[in-house]
């Protein structure tokens, strides 16, 4: 089964009517000072008040969308936390779901990706996100959309995650393909670096998100080229786990997202991914 679903704007404008139909503006800003560090985590909803689709809302990834008890940004929330969140957006029974970013698409993957694990299918992804749709000539909207609560019934698919050790245990020997979905210099260990040690999980592969995505109009690449590039965790056997990592879980829903959209839909996410690995000194990191 194709679990992933692109929808470009044409369509979207087409159904702007349509009561059941959600639209999520996902986007969250990264920053980090030029000599490296951590990054600094700002909400995206500035852009969201400036200018949106019309009839959409905001999804506050960082702050109603991930855990307030990990250490991490982005990890993964309770069901529980979840699911309140998407009702109070309207998102539940008898809706569809529409998420696009203002800049990068790895946004609205990671809503994708969210919603899929807590048992909601009926998501797209707008391609090109909001610069596909001003690009296309529709019209912008500062006006806020408010919808009755959803009924959001959480399903978790923890099948869909990777934990730490599970990565752990393709050290030992277990089969896996493990994909790292950051730039070619961040997987080789090059440069300022972002989180706690440099390098990559040992046995990874690169596939780069940035690769993935067209880079003169922000939409996803065609699916020859998303299966060349992802051409060997397409030919993983079954049963044996296609798992991708980044530094925070947000990256390599791009990946897994391109494995979904050519019909590979059982990657896993390694939610805790570097910023989680790097922080355990117990743990090898290859460089180079």
């Amino acid at each position: 089964m194709n679990s992933a679903t692109l929808i470009d704007s044409a369509s979207v404008h087409a159904e702007l009517d349509d009561p059941d139909l959600r639209i999520l503006d996902a986007t969250t800003i990264l920053r980090r000072d030029v000599a490296g560090g951590p990054y600094v985590v700002e909400s995206g909803r500035p852009g969201f008040d400036r200018a949106h689709i019309p009839g959409a809302q905001f999804a506050d990834i960082p702050r109603t969308l991930s855990s307030p008890q990990s250490p991490y940004p982005f990890a993964l929330p309770r069901a529980a936390e979840f699911a309140a969140a998407m009702r109070l957006l309207g998102v539940g029974t008898g809706t569809r779901v529409v998420a696009y970013s203002q800049g990068n698409p790895m946004w609205a993957t990671r809503l994708w990706w969210l919603l899929r694990y807590f048992g909601f299918d009926d998501i797209a992804v707008l391609d090109g996100g909001l610069r596909a749709w001003v690009e296309a000539g529709y019209p912008v909207s500062g006006d806020l959309a408010t919808y009755p609560p959803g009924e959001f019934v959480p399903a978790e698919r923890t099948h869909l995650a990777a934990t730490k050790d599970d990565v752990r245990r393709t050290l030992r020997g277990a089969s896996a393909c493990l994909l790292n979905a950051l730039p070619p210099a961040a997987f080789r260990g090059e440069g300022p670096g972002a989180y706690g040690r440099r390098g990559r999980i040992p046995g990874s592969l690169s596939i780069p998100a940035v690769d993935l995505i067209d880079p003169d109009s922000g939409r996803f690449q065609p699916p020859p080229v998303l299966a060349a590039a992802l051409e060997i965790a397409l030919r993983t056997a079954d049963g044996v786990p296609v798992i991708a990592y980044c530094g925070g879980g947000i990256s390599a829903t791009v990946d897994i997202f391109a494995l979904a959209l050519l019909g590979r839909d059982d990657a896993k996410l390694y939610d805790g991914s570097l910023t989680e690995w790097s922080a355990d000194p117990s743990l090898p990191l290859d460089v180079g």
